[in-house]
């Protein structure tokens, strides 16, 4: 077994009922010595049920490391039915990455959506990723939230190895979607000048048909923004939402334009919280989260 499916049977044989975890540990052994196709199916449709479907709730030092055997993996939000399903899924592997692939194309075909979201999720911890770049594209261009979220959200996977458009194309549907940006990996180090454009573009769109614009869309933009997209983050600025202009803030503290310093001369205690670090995207992330979240 790998490293990452020690950890991940380790952490279902903690937290299952007695029963679960001696299911969970046959079931197991039986793929690792006598590996099948049905055996594997058998296994992936009968965990929720003999394990739950309960959250991991992961401790620091379990999180720790997870990140120390896969730098980048965050399983903070799993279950336990889902570290299970791909523990079981990395058993199968027989050191042949192709038919891998194959066989996890069959399975994402066929997936419902609590399906979708495990697969997704395990994309950081599958043999050849590079073979599944088709496929974590596909999960990006959904249209539903939380099978995009998989992807998109707490996973290395778009980071490394989804290109400018493909990496663009998912934070703008992550936008489109009402998806938060925050959780993104590497979200600062993939920003380009084609991302800032199309943000932009969006924006414009959105204010033009009277709605709103996520706050969070300036993220995208502040280390690009010069000349014109000055006057859309001023606008930002004179927003009837706080969020807003706290986002304006911190995109102008980023700005290469002399003039974005005179903007934000116009919200001193702004400036001042993100100049000492109290405000930042993490927190602006965090406030936009629990804003959703009340009735």
């Amino acid at each position: 077994m790998t490293a990452a499916a020690e950890l991940l049977r380790s952490w279902v044989l903690r937290r299952a009922s007695p029963e679960g975890a001696a299911w969970f540990a046959e079931t197991l052994a039986a793929l690792l010595h006598h590996p099948s196709d049905r055996a594997l199916y058998f296994a992936l449709g009968f965990a929720p049920r003999r394990l739950g479907k309960a959250d991991l709730a992961l401790g620091e030092e379990e999180l720790a490391q997870a990140a120390a055997v896969r730098p980048g993996w965050d399983p903070s939000d799993w279950s336990i039915d889902q570290a299970a399903r791909l523990a079981f899924l990395l058993a199968r592997f027989d050191g042949d990455e192709a038919a891998f692939a194959r066989l996890l194309e069959t399975l994402f075909v066929t997936a419902d959506i609590g399906e979708l979201v495990c697969f997704y999720r395990g994309l950081p911890l599958y043999p050849g990723p590079q073979l599944l770049l088709a496929r974590a594209r596909e999960g990006a261009r959904t249209s539903m939230r939380p099978v995009f979220e998989a992807v998109a959200h707490r996973n290395p996977y778009p980071a490394e190895h989804f290109d400018e458009a493909a990496w663009n194309q998912m934070i703008l549907k992550a936008l489109f979607i009402g998806s938060r940006l925050w959780p993104i990996q590497r979200l600062d180090e993939r920003r380009n000048p084609e991302l800032a454009r199309m943000l932009l573009d969006y924006a414009h769109e959105r204010r033009a048909a009277g709605r709103p614009v996520d706050p969070e869309l300036w993220r995208g933009v502040g280390p690009f923004a010069t000349g014109p997209a000055l006057a859309d983050l001023a606008r930002a600025l004179d927003s009837s939402d706080p969020l807003e202009r706290a986002a304006a803030v911190l995109a102008l503290s980023e700005s290469p334009d002399p003039e974005a310093t005179t903007l934000l001369a116009r919200a001193p205690e702004l400036a001042a919280a993100a100049r000492s670090g109290r405000l930042d995207w993490a927190e602006l992330g965090r406030q936009l989260s629990a804003r959703e979240r009340l009735p």
